[in-house]
């Protein structure tokens, strides 16, 4: 059976391209808000002047991004647009890359990260100064006891920084954060392992970085950090041998 010729390309673009580059029209222009459902699919597809099959294609394509969802007997509906939902497939990127990127991706972190810290020093609240000093608090408690294991550091070392983002107050920033996180958390761990001082180096690092918020003072924040990441990254690129890192201490991909 010949194929629609709806469903070829025309011009610049298939027919399910059009569909994705209307609906996010429609979002950026508030045409549809977050949460919004979508006209049934015989009217938007004859709105469009596309098949119901290069519709479907489209919705698809949208939902594996987290823009939309289809919720069964009731319809397709625009998400919340979280910005760490739409930004998983970065997550899931990153997680993919080998050994030897880590430093360009850590390169990025330290970009990101510098600016979240000078954002947060003028930002954040003293409730959330106080949930840092509660992290920073468990990590001096396992170093007095001799307690405190690499995995156990990465987690609290990864709630300090996420939290820091958080308080940036860019949502957009903070969820980009994160998503670099898994993968720059391997070499981290990495660098746990095989370098005795290297935890208390770093718990240092944070140290100095939370002061430098109580102070309020973003320049010095983003020394601080940009220093703090420095270090992490001038490791990568001097032991690319990474991967020799233990099964049993990765830290586990997204799923």
């Amino acid at each position: 059976m010949a194929a629609d010729n709806d469903d070829f390309p025309t011009g610049p673009g298939s027919r399910s391209d059009h569909v994705i580059d209307h609906v996010k029209r429609m979002i950026a222009t508030g045409e549809l808000k977050a949460g919004d459902r979508l006209p049934i699919e015989k009217d938007l597809a004859a709105q469009l002047g596309v098949s119901r099959g290069s519709l479907r294609e489209a919705v698809r394509s949208l939902a594996t991004l987290g823009v939309l969802e289809t919720r069964q007997g009731d319809g397709t509906y625009v998400t919340q647009l979280d910005p760490g939902s739409l930004l998983r497939p970065l997550e899931f990127w990153a997680g993919l890359q080998e050994a030897t990127r880590s430093v360009d991706i850590l390169a990025v972190r330290r970009v990101l990260e510098t600016e979240s810290a000078g954002l947060a020093a003028v930002r954040l609240s003293d409730a959330e100064l106080d949930e840092l000093e509660s992290i920073l608090a468990e990590i001096d408690a396992g170093l007095a006891t001799g307690e405190l294991g690499p995995e156990s550091f990465i987690d609290a070392d990864a709630a300090f920084h996420r939290r820091i983002a958080l308080a940036s107050g860019n949502a957009a920033l903070a969820a980009l954060i994160d998503s670099l996180m898994t993968r720059t958390l391997r070499g981290r761990l990495w660098r746990a392992i095989t370098e005795r001082d290297s935890v208390g180096e770093a718990h240092a690092d944070h140290r100095a970085i939370l002061a430098a918020l109580r102070t309020r003072d973003a320049e010095r924040a983003r020394i601080r950090m940009a220093a703090h990441l420095l270090g992490v990254e001038l490791f990568a690129a001097e032991h690319p041998v990474e991967d020799s890192l233990p099964r049993a201490f990765e830290p586990e991909l997204p799923i």
